[in-house]
C-alpha cells in the first residue's frame, strides 16, 4: 500500500499547495476512489477512512486537530515578511506574499503560540505547506526561534510540526542562515531540560529538516509522508541507479534509525498528550513504612543447569511481556538517529507507581518469527546506541532508569563488527557508569556476556529466581574444558551462574522470587513480584546525592572480584571447615582413649564448600 501512496503524493501536495484553505471538501478519496462526503474522519483529519491516506492539512486544521478546544493563543503574529534582497523575477516577492497572504489568511509560512494538548501546557509551531511551500524565510526562522526561547523562558514544552519544502529562494543566503539560527535556539531548549518534540508532516525537507526539526528528543512523523533533506525529485536527478519511491517515506527512515515513530494523525493528540504527561512535571517515589518491605525468602537452590533451561525456556516473559505488565503508560522510543532501528532492545518512555522512568529491555522475542527478527535477542551496535539515547533523556529530564536483561550475547557477525560493535559495547557501559540519575538492572532470563553487561553498570542489580548471569555459555565451558558440549550441565555448576551464586560473588543484589516451577507458568506474579522489588529499590536510591550515588556505584563494580569480597568468604569457609575436622578430630581421639570393645570410625575430611 505504500507504493500507492507514496505515487499520490506529488499530485496531492500541488493540489493542497494551490487551493484556499476553505476549499470545499473532496466527494472522492483520489487513491482509493472512497466516498469522502459523509466521512467524519476525512472532515476532521483529511484522511480518508479506508486507505488511511493523510491529505494536506493548513496550520489552522492542524492546530485545531492538536489543542484542547479554546485553548490556542498565538503569539507574534505581526511579524512579516519583506524583500530584503529586491529579488528579481518574472513575478515581485512582495507581490507573491501578499497574494498567498490572501489566499491562506496567515502573515507567514508559520503559526505559534501556547496551547494546551491533553491538558499540559505546550508551545506549538506548525509551519504550512499551502504558504510558499513551507519555505523557511527570516521570518520563519524568526518566529521558530522566538518561540523556542519563550518556551525557555515560561518553562513549556514544544512541539513543532514540520511541513517544508526548503529554502526561500528569494531571501537568498539570509534564508540559509535560519537553519543557524533555529539550531541555536533548539539547544536552548536541550540546556534547560525541556521536552522537545517534532512531527514531520508531507513533506518535511529542505532546511526545516536539516535543523531545528532534526534536534527534537522525540521525532515522529505521518504515514507516508516524504521525509528528508533533499527533495526525492533531487536525489532522483542525482543517482544513476533507479530509485524507488518508497525509499523517502517516513515507514523508509522510521526502519533506518531515523525516526521514532509512524503515528496516524487521528492518534497523534493522544500520543501527545500522553508524552507530554510523561515528560511533565514528575514525582519522586517515597516510602510510606520506613521499615520497608521484607526481604525475599531464599527458595530451594535448584541445580544450575535447571536455571539455564528455565532461563531459555521458550514460554518465559521477554522483556517486552514485563513491560506490558509493569507500565501503564509507554511511549516507545526507535532508532539510533544513525544507522537503523534494532527491534533487539525495546527503549521507551514509561510510568511506574506513577514517576516517569526510561525503561529499556533487551527484547529475544515470544515466538519463531520476532525471534529471527530480533536474533535471539542478540543485540546489535546500533541496539546499544539506541539504548544510549534512551540513557542521555533519562539524564536530561532526570528520570530513573530501569533495564532488563535478557539475551545470549550480542551479534558477532562480521557486519556488527563493522559498524562498530566493540566500541557501542564500551560507551554503552561507560555512559551508564557516569549517568547522575537512579538506576536498577534486572536479569530476567539469560545474561550473556558484554551483550548483557552494557546494560548492567546500573545502582542495583536484581536477578530473577531461574535467570543465568556468565562469560560464556554452558556449551561452550564445556567444548574448551572437557572437549565435550555434551557435558554442559556440569560446566554449569562450575560456572557459579545462578542467581543465588551470582548474589554471594557480590556480583547481584537482590534475587527475586518466581512462581513455582518457573516465571512462564504465573507471568502476571512474577511481573508483580519484579514490580514491587524494582519501586522498592528506587525508593532507597531516590533519597541518595547524585555525587554519593555515582561515588557508591564505582565502588561497588572497583570492588567485583577483590579478595576482600569474596574471596574473603571463600577463604572464611575454608578455615572453618577445617577447625571442624580438626575438632572433630580431637573428639574422635578422646572417645577412643575411653575402655571400648568397638572404637569408632575415624572422621572422615570433608571438602570444603
Amino acid at each position: 500500500m505504500v507504493r500507492n501512496l507514496t505515487g499520490m503524493v506529488g499530485s496531492v501536495t500541488r493540489r493542497g499547495r494551490d487551493e484556499p484553505d476553505d476549499a470545499p471538501d473532496r466527494d472522492s478519496c483520489l487513491v482509493c476512489g472512497n466516498d469522502l462526503t459523509d466521512s467524519d474522519t476525512y472532515s476532521l483529519y483529511r484522511v480518508c477512512p479506508r486507505c488511511r491516506f493523510h491529505y494536506s492539512m493548513s496550520a489552522r486544521e492542524r492546530i485545531a486537530s492538536l489543542a484542547d478546544p479554546e485553548s490556542f493563543e498565538e503569539i507574534n503574529r505581526s511579524i512579516v515578511s519583506l524583500d530584503p534582497l529586491s529579488f528579481s523575477s518574472r513575478e515581485s516577492y512582495t507581490r507573491r506574499l501578499f497574494r498567498d497572504q490572501r489566499r491562506t489568511g496567515l502573515t507567514e509560512a508559520i503559526v505559534t503560540g501556547e496551547c494546551t494538548i491533553g491538558g499540559s501546557p505546550v508551545m506549538l509551531i506548525v509551519l504550512d505547506f499551502g504558504f510558499m511551500g513551507g519555505t523557511m524565510g527570516c521570518v520563519v526562522g524568526e518566529k521558530v526561534a522566538l518561540a523556542l526561547e519563550r518556551a525557555v523562558k515560561r518553562g513549556l514544552p514544544a512541539i513543532a510540526v514540520v511541513t517544508s519544502g526548503g529554502a526561500r529562494i528569494q531571501e537568498g543566503v539570509l534564508s540559509l542562515m535560519q537553519m543557524a539560527k533555529t539550531t541555536i535556539a533548539a539547544n536552548k531548549m536541550n540546556e534547560a531540560g525541556l521536552p522537545y518534540v517534532t512531527v514531520l508532516a508531507n513533506p518535511a525537507t529542505g532546511q526545516a529538516f536539516g535543523s531545528f526539526a532534526n534536534l527534537a528528543d522525540v521525532i515522529m512523523a505521518e504515514p507516508g509522508a516524504i521525509v528528508g533533506f533533499s527533495p526525492f525529485r533531487v536525489i532522483k536527478q542525482a543517482s544513476d541507479e533507479p530509485m524507488s519511491t518508497e525509499s523517502h517515506t517516513a515507514e523508509s527512515r522510521l526502519e533506518h534509525g531515523l525516526l521514532d515513530a509512524v503515528v496516524d494523525r487521528r492518534e497523534l493528540r493522544t500520543v501527545l498528550g500522553v508524552l507530554l504527561d510523561l515528560l511533565g512535571p514528575r514525582y519522586r517515589l517515597e516510602r510510606a513504612d520506613e521499615r520497608g518491605p521484607s526481604k525475599p525468602t531464599d527458595h530451594l537452590r535448584a541445580p544450575a543447569w535447571d536455571s539455564v533451561q528455565l532461563s531459555r525456556h521458550e514460554s518465559r516473559p521477554t522483556s517486552g511481556d514485563y513491560m506490558k505488565m509493569m507500565f501503564p503508560n509507554f511511549v516507545e522510543l526507535h532508532g539510533d538517529r544513525s544507522h537503523g532501528d534494532d527491534s533487539s532492545i525495546v527503549c521507551g518512555i514509561a510510568q511506574l507507581a506513577g514517576q516517569t522512568v526510561m525503561a529499556i529491555g533487551q527484547e529475544r522475542g515470544g515466538d519463531d518469527i520476532s525471534r529471527r527478527i530480533t536474533q535471539n535477542g542478540r543485540t546489535r551496535p546500533e541496539g546499544f546506541r539506541k539504548a544510549q539515547r534512551g540513557m542521555r533523556l533519562a539524564a536530561k529530564f532526570n528520570m530513573p532508569i530501569v533495564t532488563l536483561i535478557d539475551t545470549p550475547g550480542p551479534d558477532l557477525s562480521q557486519d556488527a563488527e563493522q559498524r562498530g560493535l566493540g566500541n557501542a559495547i564500551a560507551s554503552t557501559m561507560a555512559l551508564m557508569a557516569r549517568l547522575d540519575v537512579p538506576s536498577v538492572s534486572v536479569i530476567i532470563g539469560e545474561a550473556g556476556s558484554g551483550g548483557a553487561l552494557a546494560l548492567g553498570v546500573a545502582d542495583r542489580t536484581l536477578m530473577l529466581e531461574n535467570a543465568t548471569y556468565s562469560a560464556v555459555s554452558p556449551e561452550e565451558a564445556a567444548e574448551v574444558i572437557y572437549q565435550d558440549r555434551t557435558r554442559a550441565d556440569e560446566a554449569a555448576e562450575s560456572m557459579k551462574l545462578t542467581a543465588y551464586d551470582c548474589r554471594d560473588l557480590g556480583i547481584i543484589d537482590t534475587v527475586v522470587p518466581e512462581p513455582s516451577g518457573g516465571a512462564h507458568l504465573d507471568p502476571g506474579e512474577a511481573a508483580r513480584q519484579l514490580r514491587r522489588m524494582i519501586v522498592s529499590e528506587l525508593v532507597g536510591l531516590q533519597s541518595r546525592g547524585a555525587k554519593k550515588m555515582q561515588k557508591d556505584r564505582y565502588k561497588k563494580y572497583r570492588n567485583i572480584g577483590e579478595y576482600s569480597s569474596y574471596f574473603s568468604a571463600a577463604l572464611t569457609r575454608d578455615v572453618n571447615a577445617l577447625q571442624n575436622l580438626l575438632a572433630a578430630c580431637a573428639r574422635w581421639i578422646t572417645r577412643r582413649s575411653a575402655p571400648n570393645d568397638h572404637p569408632p570410625e575415624p572422621p572422615k575430611p570433608q571438602q570444603p564448600d
